[in-house]
């Protein structure tokens, strides 16, 4: 497995994961991607810490090019590379990029401890970010750009009983304010009127979405307009040898065992391939 630089994905910016069977009070999202990476080690699996940069098709193997320069050939390829976050793509982001903008609250959040901060997004993300930082700031504030959140109902009922959350509707940044010690307030404007207000805050942390990790992959297996992979029902590619699981090819559903469900369905697959040209 080439697990890239950044191990363990989006698990591992979760605190409580509570949709996996088993874990009736939940478990930490660190914790539990540790467990999975021991229970694969047992089994012989090798870990390979780095990103890979190109894929390549040659007859009939492959050839999958690692950023240090080395170089593995292989026959079958599964693809679960997952989304990393989307960013708002506004000037002033770019200049407070990690010095009070952020797309992680639990990285992040202990340094705003005791102090006022926003939240960007209205869906499960945005409110398990909330929930988290509710704990250590002083303040959330959930800036959404739609009349309503798309989260659960689950989700959007626990922020809205916490009584340090405020969330402000229709809204959006138009600028991030900020000095040399870093953010010190937002510019948002009003969706419906375009009026302009400014909020105080320290942190400005992103819940917007993700983008698929396919960078590595394009021109060689379709992609959706969105560069998500393309996959069948048996989550096999255009291009035989290769399948794709996790958040890399589902735009819908982003769920950690959904995500285990395709791996499990790739794996299977690309088992009986292998032993199909022994």
């Amino acid at each position: 497995i080439v697990d890239g630089l950044e191990k363990g994905g989006q698990l591992t910016l979760t605190t409580i994961v509570e949709n996996i069977p088993g874990f009736p009070q939940g478990i930490d999202g660190n914790e539990f991607v540790n467990n999975c990476r021991a229970q694969a080690e047992k089994f012989g699996t090798r870990f390979i810490t780095d990103n890979v940069v190109k894929v390549e098709k040659e007859d009939n193997h492959f050839k999958v090019h690692l950023a240090n320069g080395d170089l593995i050939e292989t026959i079958a390829i599964i693809i679960s590379s997952g989304a990393s976050a989307r960013w708002l793509n506004i000037e002033s982001e770019k200049e407070f990029k990690g010095k009070g903008v952020s797309t992680c609250a639990t990285c992040d959040g202990f340094f705003y401890k005791g102090k006022d901060v926003i939240i960007v997004g209205g869906g499960d993300s945005a409110c398990e970010e909330a929930h988290y930082l509710s704990k250590l700031c002083n303040k959330v504030n959930i800036i959404v750009r739609k009349d309503k959140m798309r989260a659960s109902h689950i989700m959007r009922e626990r922020v809205e009983k916490i009584n340090n959350i405020n969330i402000l509707y229709n809204s959006k940044i138009e600028e991030i304010l900020g000095d040399n010690t870093g953010v010190t307030g937002v510019k948002l404007i009003n969706n419906q009127n375009n009026e302009t207000s400014n909020i105080d805050v320290h942190g400005v942390f992103l819940a917007i979405g993700h983008v698929p990790n396919t960078k590595f992959v394009e021109g060689l297996v379709d992609l959706d307009e969105h560069g998500f992979v393309k996959t069948n029902r048996d989550l096999s590619t255009n291009v035989k040898g290769i399948w794709a699981a996790g958040d890399v090819q589902d735009p819908k559903y982003k769920q950690a065992i959904t995500a285990a469900g395709t791996g499990c369905q790739a794996a299977l697959e690309a088992q009986k391939y292998i032993e199909s040209k022994e």
